[in-house]
């Protein structure tokens, strides 16, 4: 994860957002690691090893030294030592250690069976001057320590019946120490079955408690990395500065709003160290000195670059350790931002209250219409007429504002399948002229010009018929008409359909077109200035762009400039023509 973490001055290593030096220092991935699974099984293993080891050579220098002092120790005392001694470093140095907790196996047999073996010998050849007994404590605690309870048990048992043989060997020879020999051999073998026991279940809970801890911190790490990867994702900035004005972390965010010369990577950075960033060290020095900062409008100007306004809160982070040092957390939040995006709310809310003013107009204009027709009737007095004119054009004029704002709320609710929704556009558009000529009461003449041949568009026919009534609408009205309406479609590259509506009206101003597709948004002040957004969102909806462009036709062999709408369609792969039909004609 590419995240920028920002480390202090004084520390080195890898560095995570919550604790800079936590995976440097507590990696369970590293062998090095005593919570590393295998590898503590493996360092107790090395350790017994060694002890056998060291063990073998105090037994070999033992010897050494009682017969260079003349005692007379049988000769084989000292083979068994030097035989211990290459066994043991034998194991060590080309044995590897095997799964905890199994039973009896070659390599188990050389480790415990040797060392049973020779220390049986040394005690029964050492004829009373040495007691090796202490010595079988190392083969039980290997076996429990690192073998099962069977294992250990096992161990144990074979210890304690070659003491009981001792004894019983040694009573032939003195008869009078039979019983206290037998003692002491039960004695032992009793007390080494309890180290057995006790040891091996101490090392069962160990190895539980290891497990536990190994299990807890992989998911203390999985969730550092999960909010590390939230924090890098985050729209807000954030800051982890220390109190030295030391910023030890900046995500993304947090960089691209703070800007300035220094990058925020993984250098320290200094907030005293760029003049644009001292109200952000004001405010750190402020969380420190007086607590948590509630929201704060700050201004960050660096030179040559536009000043940025931010809304910052900070928040002190505890410390984990007694002595460690806290942190101040900064969350930065543009304002420009915030401002967009309470625009949107209200723009929604604004919506919603349109939608259901609108519904309840309906019915009282639809009786206000209707009284006034039947008003109409009985007029003869010219002026009356007219004034009964002026209120039917301003209902209709109302009405029309109504279905656009209830059409709008419909667009916005109604579930669309582009993959079911398939038309062939040449046929759905010639009819959707004829209808609307039909229907318009100063309808202009129209050009079609509709090259598209039998491709099928993914639209849906009642919205496709909703976006060129829109457009057409807007071409009537605005149009100079000196020359027809043309409306044509083309195949494009790309599987692509084009759908173009030109009308020779005036040119638009530039802050128009800006805000030609947005809500409620019109250069005249009768109109609602939703056509153009609803044909924008429908489009949308279905995959389709809508866009405008100043471009001429020719009318009557001169060019004439124009206003025209593109609206590019998805085409059905399947209905994909080899060759395009071209249908020319001219609809008044």
């Amino acid at each position: 994860m590419n995240l920028a973490a920002v480390p202090s001055p004084n520390e080195d290593g890898p560095h995570t957002w919550f604790n800079p030096a936590l995976l440097s220092s507590n990696n369970t991935d590293n062998p090095a690691h005593p919570m590393s699974g295998p590898e503590a099984f493996g360092r107790l293993w090395s350790g017994f090893m060694t002890a056998r080891v060291m063990i073998a050579l105090v037994l070999l220098v033992l010897q050494v030294f009682a017969y260079w002092l003349g005692r007379n120790e049988p000769p084989l005392l000292l083979g068994v030592c030097v035989f211990y001694l290459g066994a043991a470093i034998g194991v060590r140095l080309l044995s590897k250690p095997t799964a905890q907790g199994r039973n009896f196996d070659p390599q188990w047999v050389a480790t415990i069976a040797v060392d049973v073996i020779v220390f049986s010998t040394l005690h029964t050849l050492q004829g009373g001057n040495i007691n090796y007994t202490p010595l079988f404590a190392m083969p039980v605690l290997l076996s429990a320590v690192l073998g099962s309870l069977l294992l250990a048990l096992g161990t144990t048992a074979a210890v304690t019946l070659l003491l009981l043989a001792d004894a019983w060997w040694m009573s032939l020879t003195l008869p009078s120490e039979l019983t206290s020999r037998f003692l002491q051999a039960g004695l032992t073998g009793s007390g080494l079955f309890i180290v057995a026991f006790l040891t091996h279940q101490l090392a069962l809970r160990l190895a539980r408690e290891e497990a536990i801890a190994r299990r807890s911190e992989r998911q203390a790490r999985i969730q550092t990395l999960v909010s590390e990867l939230v924090i890098e994702n985050l729209t807000d900035g954030v800051l982890v500065i220390d109190p030295d004005g030391v910023v030890r972390a900046a995500n993304p965010a947090a960089r691209q709003l703070i800007g300035g010369e220094e990058p925020a990577g993984y250098a320290p950075l200094l907030l005293d160290s760029e003049p644009g960033w001292q109200p952000i060290a004001y405010l750190t020095r402020l969380t420190f000195t007086e607590g948590n900062q509630p929201n704060t409008d700050i201004d960050l100007h660096h030179p040559g670059l536009p000043r940025c306004g931010l809304r910052v809160r900070t928040q002190l982070a505890a410390a984990l350790t007694d002595g460690a040092e806290s942190l101040c957390v900064m969350f930065l939040q543009d304002r420009r931002e915030l401002e967009a995006q309470v625009r949107t709310e209200k723009l929604a809310a604004m919506g919603r209250m349109s939608a259901a003013v609108a519904h309840e107009i309906r019915n009282p204009l639809a009786a206000i219409t209707q009284a006034n027709a039947l008003l109409a009737e009985e007029l003869t007095d010219p002026i009356q007429q007219r004034l009964s004119l002026m209120v039917q054009q301003n209902a209709q004029r109302l009405a029309h504002i109504v279905d656009e704002i209830l059409d709008l709320a419909r667009v916005e609710h109604s579930p669309v399948d582009p993959q079911g929704n398939r038309l062939r556009l040449d046929e759905s558009v010639r009819h959707m002229c004829n209808d609307w000529l039909k229907q318009a009461s100063t309808a202009p003449t129209l050009a079609l010009s509709l090259s598209a041949g039998h491709c099928e568009a993914r639209f849906a026919a009642d919205h496709l018929r909703r976006v060129l009534v829109n457009l057409l609408d807007n071409a009537r009205r605005y149009a100079q008409h000196t020359a027809p309406v043309h409306v044509s479609t083309e195949v494009r590259p790309g599987s692509r359909l084009l759908l173009r509506v030109w009308s020779d009206g005036p040119p638009l101003e530039q802050a128009v077109q800006r805000h030609l597709f947005e809500p409620f948004f019109s250069s005249e002040s009768r109109s609602s200035g939703l056509g153009l957004y609803i044909c924008r969102e429908l489009c949308e909806r279905h995959g389709a762009l809508i866009g405008y462009e100043r471009n001429e036709r020719f009318h009557d062999g001169l060019p004439v400039d124009g206003n025209e709408f593109m609206v590019t369609l998805q085409v059905a792969v399947a209905s994909w023509p080899v060759a395009p039909l071209a249908d020319d004609s001219t609809l008044t």
